[in-house]
């Protein structure tokens, strides 16, 4: 069996073609533990076995809420798919409310924690949640069954029959996964994926690997409930890639060099703030160490892909990446040949910055109900564009609408939003999803994306603001950790900045300026806010005089996911944080008591 149509197929083939010795590792008690292709293959059999002698359905739903990304997620996803279940990843970070909502509406009767700080969240709407028969950790956890008793009860094969006639009962249309969109507005959607729309997406994606085959590695960090990981680890899986998983976002520095990876995939924030460091460490160098460093930074702002900038260009930039830019190569394990960055635009500073490092960024685009890749980057056959998301994957159809909208049409597309056929149905238009983002298509075949639909708004003068084109220039700015602009309905544009804290009193601390200890009293200083205002003068002057920022207020606190600024995927909650800044919006536009004066 070689052709892979359902998930569950893909560690089967890749036992067969590459037998890899380390195709999924954790790391456990500071050691490297590897499984196998064979091991991978024997453990997934033996939890749908397990599974079966629970009792487990066809079309039951699992939940699996897991902190980071380890070996077990993946075998036990596997394990789950073979029965013809479908699993239920859930993002760690949302609020028990949500817990609570996404348990019930898609029905789960079991559940898989990493650890006990989701088991409290769990445990604390369990009882609100009828159908779910029982929870099961990947940590040992007092007074709670470890996933390994599934392992135990399937340790005997003699219903590996069963097994079979199972996984010969799904077809490649049948329903895999529901994933439940990070909405930035009301509850989530449970976006139903097929086998299909997975496995065409890594089939598709594939091509576009300029990586060795069976002989590389890759670092998994970003979420493995979000669409864009998971996917990309079924592709390592098929393409033969030994998969590590980092501990923690904070051990990353560390995983980086113990493992020196060859790719890895990453997300726009990130990669700002690699660069933010990398720029601090070289702004606090002295005399011709910091001038070389400055000097190859400024060249790196101007490269080109496929030598376009002449000879001389490349002599310098060789000479740049012995001098400066090899210690970028060291800082990332000193192995990566490529990052594929998705779920959020990127900067097309920070794609040439380290592109010229020697560490191209492949930026790609897709959504959750795309499964999700809709186009992406790729360095052969003159496939990379930086400022683009790339060229469309084959068997995908692209169009643009009369109002700029992109719609997709492809086996990647979503079956529909679980148990809501009305919101399905307003998706759709003859078989084209409305993807809800505004782009175009250059006349070499390049998609770019220049805006959210939902998230453009009209002045009261009748102008169009495309928000999201306006924040990325500004936050190219050392000063802004995270801005959003405002004015829907208003005469002008405006914007909430919370400010880089960290970088504002290095600021404060060289100009000898005395701006306070708390945050509070930082926004509130007159020379930070003067600061503030060069900033935004500064990147004013790339923009329609309707489209400048005119007014802007500082926020103290710090915009993350837990406090509810930000999806689980950083994306800004436009609406909640309009609702937390409330007075500051009304005192930028003279509102009193949230009326218009």
């Amino acid at each position: 069996m070689t052709e892979v149509t359902r998930i569950f197929d893909i560690p089967h083939y890749q036992l067969k073609t590459y037998d890899l010795k380390d195709a999924l590792v954790t790391k456990q008690n500071g050691e490297w533990k590897k499984t196998s292709s064979a091991d991978y293959v024997e453990k997934a059999a033996a939890i749908s076995r397990g599974l079966l002698r629970i009792g487990l359905e066809k079309n039951d739903k699992i939940a699996i809420i897991s902190s980071n990304n380890r070996t077990e997620w993946h075998i036990l996803d596997i394990g789950i798919l073979q029965t013809g279940a479908q699993t239920v990843p859930i993002y760690p970070t949302i609020s028990e409310e949500d817990y609570q909502y996404i348990l019930n509406h898609s029905g789960a009767v079991y559940c898989f924690v990493s650890d006990e700080e989701v088991l409290v969240k769990v445990n604390a709407i369990q009882s609100k949640v009828p159908a779910l028969k029982e929870v099961y950790s990947f940590d040992k956890i007092d007074g709670i069954k470890h996933w390994t008793e599934i392992l135990e009860q399937g340790k005997d094969d003699a219903n590996q029959e069963e097994v079979e006639a199972r996984k010969k009962s799904i077809k490649p249309e049948d329903l895999a996964t529901l994933i439940y969109t990070s909405g930035t507005t009301g509850r989530p959607k449970g976006v139903m994926l097929s086998h299909n729309n997975l496995v065409s997406n890594v089939l598709s994606c594939s091509e576009r690997v300029p990586l060795n085959a069976g002989n590389s590695r890759a670092l998994s960090f970003l979420p493995i409930c979000h669409v864009f990981e998971r996917m990309v680890v079924y592709l390592y899986q098929y393409y033969g890639i030994s998969v590590y998983f980092a501990e923690s976002i904070d051990k990353m520095g560390d995983n980086l060099k113990e493992v020196s990876p060859n790719v890895m995939t990453v997300v726009p924030r990130l990669l700002e703030k690699v660069y933010d460091k990398i720029y601090a460490k070289g702004a606090e160098l002295t005399g011709i160490k910091k001038k070389l460093f400055f000097w190859a930074l400024e060249l790196g702002e101007k490269y080109q892909p496929y030598k376009a900038n002449g000879w001389w260009y490349e002599w310098q930039l060789s000479l740049a990446r012995k001098l400066i830019f090899s210690k970028w190569q060291q800082a990332l394990g000193g192995q990566l040949d490529v990052m594929v960055s998705g779920a959020g635009a990127l900067q097309p500073r920070l794609g040439r910055a380290f592109a010229a490092a020697g560490i191209p960024v492949m930026e790609g685009y897709g959504l959750t109900e795309t499964s999700p890749v809709i186009a992406v980057n790729c360095q052969e056959n003159r496939g990379w564009k930086i400022g683009t998301v790339g060229k469309i994957i084959p068997g995908v159809e692209v169009k643009i609408a009369e109002d700029g909208e992109i719609l997709c049409k492809g086996p990647n597309v979503m079956m529909g939003y679980y148990k809501e056929p009305e919101k399905t149905e307003a998706s759709m238009t003859n078989g084209y999803f409305h993807t809800g983002d505004i782009g175009e298509v250059d006349e070499e075949g390049f998609l770019r994306i220049t805006d959210r639909k939902k998230e453009m708004f009209k002045t009261s003068g009748g102008k169009y603001i495309a928000p999201q084109i306006i924040e990325n220039e500004m936050k190219q700015s050392r000063f802004i950790e995270q801005i959003m602009v405002i004015g829907e309905g208003e005469k002008l544009p405006a914007a909430f900045i919370q400010p880089n804290f960290e970088f504002i009193k290095e600021w404060a601390a060289r100009k000898k300026i005395d701006i306070g200890t708390t945050n509070q009293e930082i926004v509130k200083n007159q020379e930070v806010i003067a600061r503030y205002a060069e900033e935004i003068a500064r990147y004013n002057k790339k923009f329609g005089h309707w489209e400048q920022i005119k007014k802007f207020e500082l926020t103290p606190d710090v915009w993350s996911i837990e406090s509810g600024h930000l999806t689980p995927t950083l994306k800004l909650k436009r609406k909640i944080i309009r609702e937390i800044h409330k007075d500051l919006y009304d005192k930028i536009y003279n509102h009193e008591n949230g009326n218009k004066k």
